[in-house]
Order: structure tokens, then C-alpha cells, then sequence
């Protein structure tokens, strides 16, 4: 028999007056697993994390935690569930180790286990040095990671994420990612939203893009940019005068232009980008018609598709808000 799901969505619909936020979702999140929502602003994702907490009830449909409905457990789900949202929690005035006992008294642990935990998530994340100073002289990593702990310190099995890395710079947001990751190890299982498509390509097994309240994909995301991205090879021609660049550039374009399996020929400045079905098939004839039309090329690069590519395909906007660039 197949192991329950951590968290399951069957048919999910949210209705608030006319306007339907959630639109027949269905998705299982598997024991184990960092799994991503991904949408826009309105895509549903938050009224999807707020039914699972049991904030409110689905208007159609069925969530289960851990085999257990938050309409009728609601308290058993809320001790399974650890929930660290977009803004911080932690109080700036307290210790590192004073703010994970006041959340372990809010979730009724007996000193002794509250102490041990405590000191076990402040290991977790990476804050045992930490500790003992006022939280309001952590840097932004830290106070992140404070805020992981806090969602911890009851061991949930599922912990919901809401937007962990925002506003952190790119090194700060990697070092969080290993913290991600240990807890993972741990034996957690995490659902996360982001804003950042490489950070969701870096930490989770599947993700679901949500779009004006509907699931449009969900899948690895190797899978999903086989899918939906577009292989791309980058070319550049040999360092001569500009207007010999440019019509090197324009010769191979409107060579290539006549062969199957181009599209999307663009010169952009001293580069041509070409989206090919396959680098395998492609690159092969890029070189035989660069030879053909007595261009040198100082470079070929193969670029392979983006999460990011996948979403401006499904929803025809980037998740940083702009619209498809027509």
C-alpha cells in the first residue's frame, strides 16, 4: 500500500463572494519532499496555505494533513504543521534562545523537552553561537533563520514557508538554502512560495505554478522545462569592426533562417540567439553553415531553459510581475 501523502488537495475551491480565488486545485505533496507553489500575486497561493492551516474552509473539496482534515482536526493539524510566514515573528527584544522558549510555551512543551528542543533547532540553523544575544543585533540571515527555528521547535512534519529568502541578498539567500536543506535531512517535509524561480529550481523536487486561481503544471522542474522551455544557443563572431560584426551576424541569420528547426533568430548587439528544438541537432549545423558563409565564430553557448521560461510560457508574465514581452 502506498504511504499517505504529507498533504494532500482534492478539488479544492475557495469562493469569497463572486470572486473564486481558488479554482478546483488538486495536488499531493509526498513525506519528504521540498515541494513550491509559484504564481503571481493573486494566484491563489496564500488562500491555498490558509485553508491548509484551517484559517478558513474550502468552499469545494477536501485537504487532508497527514491524513487529518483541518475542518475537523484543527488542532492536531496546527501541531503538525509548522508555519514561518513572510514577516518576521520574532521579537527583536529577546534573546535568540528566549524567543524559541516563548514559542515552545505557546505550543505547551514541559521545560525539560522545551530546553532540549530549543537547544536542537538552534543547532539546526546554524544560531547556537548566537543564542544568547538580543535578536535586534542578528543580521537579516539570522533573523531568517530565528524564524525557521520558531516554526521548528514543536517538530512538525510539515512546515509551510512562505517566501523565505525575500529581500536577502544572493549570499545570505544560498546560506538559507543549506539550512532548507538540513532540515529537509531531517526528516521534514516542506512547502514553500517563492518569488525567486532559481531558488525553487535549487531546493524542491516539484513544483506547482499556479496561475488566477488554477494549477497549470506540476512536475519536477526538469521535467517541466523539457516541457515548456526553449533550448538556446548563443553565437559570437570573431572581434572585428562593428559593421563587419553586424553583417557577419545578419548573414548567419538569414542563413540559419532557411534551415528547420531555428526560430527566434535575434542579433543583439555583437550576439545571435537562436531557439532550437535540440543543442544535439543544432549546433552541428550552425557550424556547417558558418563555413558555408565564411563567418568565424569566437563562441557557441548552449543555454538550457529556466524555471522562468517555463512561467512566461503557462501564465505569459514573468513572477516578478511583467507582462509577456510581445
Amino acid at each position: 500500500m502506498a504511504e499517505e501523502a504529507a498533504l494532500e488537495v482534492r478539488n479544492v475551491k475557495k469562493r469569497f463572494g463572486s470572486v473564486e480565488a481558488v479554482r478546483g486545485v488538486s495536488l499531493e505533496v509526498q513525506k519528504g519532499e521540498v515541494f513550491a507553489l509559484l504564481g503571481p500575486n493573486g494566484a491563489g497561493k496564500t488562500t491555498l496555505i490558509k485553508m491548509i492551516l484551517g484559517l478558513f474552509p474550502p468552499t469545494e473539496g477536501e485537504i487532508l494533513v497527514m491524513g487529518k482534515n483541518p475542518r475537523i482536526h484543527r488542532d492536531e493539524v496546527r501541531r503538525m504543521v509548522g508555519w514561518v510566514p513572510q514577516e518576521l515573528t520574532i521579537d527583536r527584544l529577546l534573546t535568540g534562545r528566549e524567543n524559541l522558549m516563548l514559542q515552545a510555551g505557546i505550543y505547551h512543551l514541559p521545560g525539560p523537552l522545551a530546553r532540549r528542543r530549543v537547544e536542537e533547532v538552534l543547532q539546526l540553523v546554524g544560531l547556537e553561537g548566537a543564542a544568547h544575544r538580543p535578536a535586534y543585533t542578528y543580521s537579516g540571515g539570522m533573523r531568517k533563520r530565528l524564524d525557521l527555528a520558531m516554526g521548528l521547535i514543536h517538530r512538525p512534519p510539515l512546515l509551510l514557508l512562505d517566501e523565505p529568502t525575500l529581500g536577502l541578498d544572493i549570499y545570505t539567500r544560498r546560506s538559507l538554502w543549506d539550512t532548507i536543506r538540513a532540515i529537509q535531512r531531517e526528516g521534514t517535509t516542506i512547502l514553500l512560495t517563492t518569488h525567486y524561480l532559481e531558488e525553487a529550481d535549487a531546493l524542491c523536487q516539484r513544483v506547482a505554478i499556479l496561475h488566477q486561481g488554477t494549477l497549470q503544471a506540476l512536475d519536477t522542474p526538469e521535467a517541466l522545462k523539457r516541457q515548456f522551455g526553449q533550448e538556446t544557443i548563443r553565437l559570437e563572431v570573431q572581434p572585428s569592426t562593428p559593421e563587419d560584426e553586424r553583417e557577419a551576424l545578419q548573414r548567419l541569420a538569414h542563413a540559419l533562417g532557411k534551415r528547420q528547426g531555428f526560430s527566434l533568430i535575434q542579433p543583439r548587439d555583437n550576439h545571435l540567439f537562436l531557439a532550437v528544438s535540440s543543442h544535439a541537432e543544432a549546433v552541428p549545423q550552425v557550424l556547417e553553415v558558418a563555413r558555408e558563409e565564411g563567418v568565424e565564430l569566437a563562441a557557441i553557448v548552449c543555454l538550457r531553459p529556466s524555471l522562468d521560461d517555463v512561467f512566461v510560457e503557462l501564465t505569459g508574465k514573468s513572477l516578478r510581475g511583467g507582462e509577456r514581452a510581445s
